[in-house]
């Protein structure tokens, strides 16, 4: 149990940064998918409740300013990163967040599905303003009187808006293994085939048509393209981790994105990457593998591994 003693006392600035920081960050990282700009995000959002009531503004409800002012910032961000993203090198991934690292993430399943990878790409497809509906109405439950104060739009305007938005995510979601226990149990098998080798109990846990993705931004060797198929996934994946032992990359199993995942650590425990895969009806869908150090470093030191030619100093097959 907590001293409360080290607690802020009520009513302070501290006190509403404990208190409200968590939802601030959990809508801000659903929005823009990295972790260093929801910082910044939340960050603001703070600075200007803090500069509005310097100016006389009456907050009656700090939660709610703060995440209308967190989801504006977000929209605004969104609408000057898109054409960095849709010039980023390579596939682009959203920032990872690990198990402990987002403030009181929930645990439920739908919480934990709109964190994933694989849902956060979904979002990417939808305009700004149709993110935000979305995600305050599907994922945070705001009415539409809230939404559409926040948003700055009619009432009519957010339900056409949200149910616009519905459909395509609907239209592009994959549900995920309903079962945690079935889930992490496959994600276990998964990765225990890949650091031994085997090649053909590897291809029976991926799905027929498993893809694998890999984020490096340019900055270091990575996958550069989509590879799909269950053999050439396996093929790639054992590729990389008959190299790991004489690189000295450890793995390192833990939850990514509310997912099953994994990080891979150097001798020095620094990071070189981490890895977050889908299971879905008894297989393991898709794999991600994030090794941009840009996008590590909210974790901790960044190994420096990579930062010459993979086939060098770790090695890896052809992703042609």
């Amino acid at each position: 149990m907590a001293d409360p003693s080290t607690q802020p006392a009520a009513g302070t600035p501290e006190a509403e940064v404990t208190q409200y920081r968590p939802l601030a960050f959990a809508i801000a990282y659903r929005m823009v998918g990295s972790v260093a700009e929801t910082e910044d995000i939340v960050q603001e959002a703070f600075l200007r409740l803090h500069r509005a009531r310097q100016e006389g503004v009456t907050v009656e409800s700090p939660r709610a300013y703060l995440a209308a002012l967190t989801t504006r910032l977000a929209i605004d961000h969104l609408r000057s990163a898109r054409v960095r993203r849709e010039s980023y090198f390579g596939p682009w991934l959203p920032e990872p967040v690990l198990q402990e690292r987002e403030p009181a993430m929930a645990r439920q399943t739908e919480l934990a599905e709109s964190v994933s990878m694989a849902f956060l790409l979904i979002l990417e497809a939808l305009s700004p303003v149709e993110r935000a509906v979305f995600l305050l109405r599907e994922v945070f439950d705001y009415g539409y009187d809230e939404i559409a104060e926040i948003v700055e739009k009619s009432e009519d305007n957010c339900r056409q808006i949200f149910a616009r938005a519905k459909r395509h995510i609907d239209a592009g979601q994959r549900r995920f293994e309903p079962s945690p226990e079935k889930r992490d149990e496959i994600a276990g098998r998964f990765f225990d085939a890949c650091e031994r080798g085997e090649l053909e109990g590897l291809v029976r846990l991926l799905a027929a048509d498993a893809a694998f993705y890999g984020d490096g931004g340019g900055k270091v060797a990575a996958v550069t393209r989509p590879v799909t198929g269950a053999d050439r996934v396996a093929r790639l994946l054992l590729g990389f981790f008959g190299k790991f032992p004489a690189a000295g990359i450890r793995l390192m199993r833990l939850e990514v994105n509310g997912q099953p995942g994994a990080k891979l650590v150097d001798r020095g425990d620094r990071l070189v990457g981490v890895y977050a895969i889908d299971v879905a009806e008894g297989k393991v869908r898709c794999v991600r593998s994030v090794v941009n150090p840009e996008k590590l470093r909210h974790l901790g030191p960044v190994s420096d591994l990579l930062a010459e030619p993979l086939r060098r100093r770790v090695g890896r097959p052809s992703d042609d």
